[in-house]
């Protein structure tokens, strides 16, 4: 959350409800839980959000803009294919990946995204496949890449690999070696 340029009482509602969901999952987590860790009372806290779902769905859209920006960033670097791209994923899993699977509660929290919070992970991974899409795009048009198929069919691929192996790690540490892996087979593949 330190990114985040949000009003001081919404910047503590929200972390204080990561760190309730964190702590005791999307269903157990209550208005309450969410109160008491701002430091705030209840109505106070409905004076920003409507109710946790709310919460969450802010939660999910400012994790995306973060890792957009930081995701960004790791591709606008210098160096070879599989290098930025292993930059790239790391920056991305730092972001949405890291804090899930710190959580025992991982598991549930990437499911309530996908139900309580779909239209905004469908725009967020859109926004990053755009991302991929458009560096690869400048790859091959700088001559530093060739690809089988379309940018945009290439950049589904890799978010969605990198989506199997946010759900499929045991750990973090298990998703970065997944995410290396696939940033040395993707690169040796289109490097030129």
């Amino acid at each position: 959350m330190k990114d985040l340029d949000i009003d001081p009482k919404q910047k503590a509602i929200l972390e204080a409800a990561w760190s309730a969901f964190a702590s005791y999952g999307y269903r157990k987590t209550s208005m309450d839980d969410i109160a008491r860790g701002a430091n705030m009372s209840r109505a106070a806290v409905y004076l920003h959000y409507r109710n946790k779902d709310h919460i969450f769905q802010t939660l999910v859209r400012f994790c995306y803009d973060m890792c957009t920006a930081a995701l960004s960033e790791a591709l606008s670097r210098d160096g070879a294919v599989s290098d930025v791209l292993e930059a790239a994923f790391l920056a991305q899993g730092e972001i949405i990946v890291k804090p899930m699977l710190s959580s025992a509660h991982g598991m549930e929290l990437l499911e309530a995204g996908n139900t309580t919070s779909s239209e905004m992970v469908h725009d967020g991974e859109a926004r990053l496949r755009e991302i991929y899409a458009s560096w690869l795009t400048q790859r091959v048009d700088a001559g530093g890449a060739t690809l089988p198929g379309s940018a945009e069919d290439t950049a589904a691929l890799i978010t969605s690999s990198l989506k199997g192996a946010k759900v499929t790690a045991g750990s973090y540490e298990d998703y970065c070696r997944s995410a290396k892996l696939l940033a040395s087979v993707l690169g040796a593949g289109i490097a030129r």
